[in-house]
């Protein structure tokens, strides 16, 4: 056991709607290290999750609870109970990663490190754990990414690729396993890329990816490394819509965007955001409830 395995370690847990996650994920993760989703399964209700956020130190309780009422508000759903305790002292992170088993998401094999199996012959391993930032593989939004990034990378070729939010970098590093082009990854929170930078390095694909911390597209990275043939943005649906313009000012003529982090019912006000950019629905993968989609121009 580590020195950090033995620190004062504390959880934040919810228990909310599978559509509420991603809210509640993002409300959390201001109070906590790692925010983990797990989904209920032999409970008297459907389509539960539990949220654990661990951290170091006791979180400011008052902040937190005001910060689960507005996600609650944002999602429309009745606030639900928290509770905030100290852990006993253990490798929680490695027990938590345990939970994470391999996932397959067309060739792509998803797994941790706690996964010692040789990848099935024939797929694309991503070595990726549960980390503190959004992405290991497990949840839909990803995987529909991952089923789109299959196909059409079975169609044709590309260029040069943008993982915009970039989480732990799953997205572009797959690609970058895939197709021989460079990755630029994207995200607003510091902690992100230094996980993608590592994530990159252990997939052997460093080289090819290169991680910028900062506000989206008015990083000076993104527009001097474009246009790109292909962009990934996976956050949610508004931040989506917003970015719209910035998306196709970006993308090179005859590009795919892959976009996902939407529930289906708001697939509509998306697609509207980017058809009034001239890009038009390709495919949809529908993951209950949620929706993968590919534009083009």
């Amino acid at each position: 056991m580590t020195a950090k395995d033995s620190a004062d370690i504390w959880r934040i847990q919810a228990t909310v709607p599978k559509e509420a996650v991603p809210v509640f994920e993002a409300a959390l993760e201001e109070h906590a290290t790692a925010v983990l989703a797990f989904e209920i399964e032999d409970g008297p209700e459907k389509d539960l999750w539990r949220l654990d956020g661990f951290g170091e130190g006791e979180p400011d309780r008052p902040a937190v609870i005001a910060a689960v009422a507005v996600a609650a508000k944002v999602a429309g759903i009745p606030e639900p109970e928290v509770t905030i305790a100290r852990e006993q002292p253990r490798n929680w992170l490695a027990e938590n990663l345990q939970s994470f088993p391999p996932i397959r998401a067309g060739r792509y094999f998803v797994h941790g490190s706690h996964h010692e199996d040789p990848p099935p012959v024939g797929t694309i391993p991503l070595l990726v754990d549960a980390a503190t930032a959004f992405g290991s593989g497990e949840h839909q939004s990803t995987r529909g990414c991952l089923l789109a990034l299959d196909e059409l990378t079975g169609r044709r070729s590309f260029r040069k690729v943008l993982d915009m939010g970039c989480g732990t970098g799953i997205l572009g590093i797959a690609a970058a396993l895939t197709v021989n082009a460079p990755v630029t990854a994207v995200d607003i929170d510091a902690e992100a890329v230094r996980v993608t930078d590592f994530n990159a390095r252990r997939n052997a694909v460093g080289p090819r990816v290169a991680s910028y911390a900062g506000d989206g597209f008015k990083l000076g990275a993104v527009k001097r490394r474009g246009p790109y043939d292909l962009i990934f943005a996976n956050i949610l649906a508004r931040p989506l819509m917003r970015m719209a313009k910035d998306v196709s000012a970006n993308l090179a003529p005859g590009g795919k965007v892959i976009l996902a982090g939407l529930l289906q019912r708001q697939e509509r006000m998306v697609l509207s955001a980017y058809r009034m950019q001239g890009l038009v629905l390709e495919k949809r993968y529908k993951l209950d409830p949620w929706a993968t989609l590919v534009l083009s121009r």
